[in-house]
């Protein structure tokens, strides 16, 4: 390969996140985020970024790319599940002429990303008792819910996609119930996601308002009608105590979030550790270490004991997925692939 730098980008359904850096030592030369909506697919936000002053430079010094995306991926292809863009490997590569192009799952990328946290990226919510090379699980809401795996492998974790945030969602109580009943009637099967997501956060907030049990304060009602993201809005009322059906909506949501990542943890045996990352984690983490989610993520009955042995972190970077992508574009070049 001619080219002496590497590209990465993280595609979300919210926002897409691109870096440059240099191979080897990985050092970025430029980085830069963009709302994924403003764009009609990431042929565009790819030449946004590559237009940039800082970049155009390099553009004919790419040596290889990788591409996250929140999707599955089969034959260096993928449709994200929540924004409907197409994106293919070799059409990238050809239109661009970048010589190797690799898309793999965003929770792939970020399961990757994990060696490159420090300490002060990490909130650890139980420490339990880590394995040395035990299975981790990495899993994260935002615009959607992604979950990733992480298995030791001839020195290192091997991550695995998985599209477990589209199981079906199993309540826990009564109130769990009605929720349940009630997004049926709008999807018919309920998945996890339709809940812990930021529009699953919308979801639980109108259904609460729909079945009396409160309605939304007038400051809310104010800053909705000026605000573009109603969940980020929900979510910060909450966070203050300014909204009380705001505060309940968020309870329900971190509440599921616990117990969905519990049932990972037991499916998985996940005593390398779960790691809560997406873009939803690190704004509410004073949330999170209230004990709400601990305890729906220990409440397995007779396996309480079990998922109380199991380290359970909130990763705080935002950008783990994309230093993920920039370490496979790494070893792209590393292989001569």
């Amino acid at each position: 390969m001619s080219g002496n730098c590497l590209i990465a980008a993280d595609l979300g359904g919210t926002k897409t996140a691109l870096a440059l850096a240099e191979p080897g030592s990985g050092a970025i030369l430029e980085q830069h985020v963009y709302g994924s909506r403003s764009f009609s697919g990431f042929e565009d936000v790819l030449e946004a970024f590559l237009s940039r002053s800082e970049v155009a430079s390099y553009r004919d010094r790419i040596a290889a790319a990788c591409f996250s995306v929140a999707g599955p991926v089969e034959d260096n292809t993928s449709t994200l599940t929540n924004l409907g863009w197409n994106v293919a490997g070799e059409a990238l590569g050809r239109r661009f002429a970048i010589p190797t192009v690799r898309i793999i799952n965003d929770f792939a990328a970020a399961g990757q990303g994990l060696e490159t946290l420090k300490a002060e990226d990490l909130l650890t919510l139980q420490a339990g008792q880590p394995a040395a090379r035990g299975t981790r699980v990495i899993v994260g809401a935002g615009t959607g819910l992604g979950v990733g795996v992480l298995t030791w492998q001839e020195g290192g974790y091997v991550t695995h996609p998985s599209e477990a945030g589209h199981a079906d969602f199993a309540p826990v109580d009564e109130l769990q119930d009605q929720l349940l009943a009630h997004l049926r009637r709008t999807f018919g099967r309920v998945s996890f996601e339709r809940i812990v997501s930021g529009p699953g956060l919308m979801r639980i907030f109108s259904f609460l308002q729909e079945t009396g049990a409160g309605m939304p304060s007038r400051q809310l009602l104010e800053a909705s009608k000026t605000h573009s993201d109603i969940a980020a809005l929900i979510s910060e009322f909450a966070m203050a105590r300014i909204d009380p059906l705001a505060a309940r909506a968020l309870d329900i949501l971190v509440a599921v979030y616990g117990a969905f990542a519990g049932n990972l943890a037991l499916a998985m045996l996940a005593h390398g550790g779960i790691y809560v990352g997406g873009g939803i984690a690190p704004k509410i983490a004073d949330k999170l270490k209230d004990g709400t989610f601990m305890r729906a993520f220990t409440g397995k009955g007779r396996f309480s004991e079990l998922l109380e042995s199991i380290p359970v972190h909130v990763i705080l970077n935002a950008h783990v997925g994309l230093q993920g992508a920039l370490l496979e574009a790494g070893r792209l070049v590393a292989r001569g692939s």
